[in-house]
């Protein structure tokens, strides 16, 4: 069957309801340097620590999560190959990534 270059499709039942692959996204490379950042907007005045700067893969980037959330005792999350975690202290985040051999800074206030 010969396709017209004039005519585009505007609805196919051939997918059905099965849900196009997701793309993997690459970790975006930065200077090598850790950042880690303390943020309250948007969270009705609670602080939290985002973690910037680490080129590790998605599963990485969750186990690091992990292991951090379980050395400062409290929650947090992985969001857009940043690190959140629940916590204003900073200096034993700090001291953390340091143990594991990343260069880190502290950034912002």
């Amino acid at each position: 069957m010969k396709k017209d270059s004039n005519v585009t499709l505007v609805y196919s039942t051939d997918v059905g309801r099965i849900a196009p692959e997701k793309e993997v996204q690459e970790a975006p490379q930065g200077d090598g340097i850790v950042r880690i950042h303390k943020d309250s907007k948007g969270r009705k005045g609670k602080g939290v620590s985002v973690i910037k700067g680490l080129a590790l893969s998605e599963k990485e980037l969750k186990a690091l999560a992990q292991k951090l959330k379980k050395q400062c005792g409290c929650g947090g999350t992985v969001k857009e190959f940043t690190i959140e975690v629940q916590t204003d202290n900073r200096e034993q985040l700090k001291t953390l990534l340091e143990k594991l051999n990343y260069q880190v800074k502290l950034a912002g206030g």
